[in-house]
């Protein structure tokens, strides 16, 4: 029994980095430049890890990260408020090495604002 959780244990240890690279880490983001712009959704997913959104912002199409579907929920923000098609106001921060990608820390829907952290 001692040696499956020392078994057991060591898997945990040794998965932990390749989870944890699935996650992408805030810091990634650059918080020195803002981005604010208006848009219209041109795709979305609500789902875990993070609901994200597509919308252009000058001429290009960028992926939008918003928040995980409990928070986006907690915060009044349904699927259906998110669909393609939908204007939207977006405040946010560019991914440091990754072009056309942001994390959105609020979003404006229908005039009203959504704090996403």
């Amino acid at each position: 029994m001692a040696n499956l959780k020392n078994i057991s244990l060591a898997i945990v240890i040794l998965l932990f980095p390749v989870l944890t690279s699935f996650h992408h880490g805030w810091a990634n983001y650059n918080q020195k430049i803002v981005l604010d712009f208006e848009s219209v959704i041109e795709r979305s997913a609500y789902e875990d890890p993070h609901s994200l959104i597509r919308a252009r912002y000058k001429e290009d199409l960028w992926t939008i990260y918003l928040a995980p579907v409990n928070r986006m929920a907690s915060r009044g923000i349904s699927a259906a408020m998110i669909q393609k098609g939908t204007p939207v106001r977006i405040v946010g921060y560019p991914h440091k090495t990754i072009k056309n990608e942001m994390r959105a820390e609020r979003i404006f829907i229908k005039d009203k604002k959504f704090e996403l952290r």
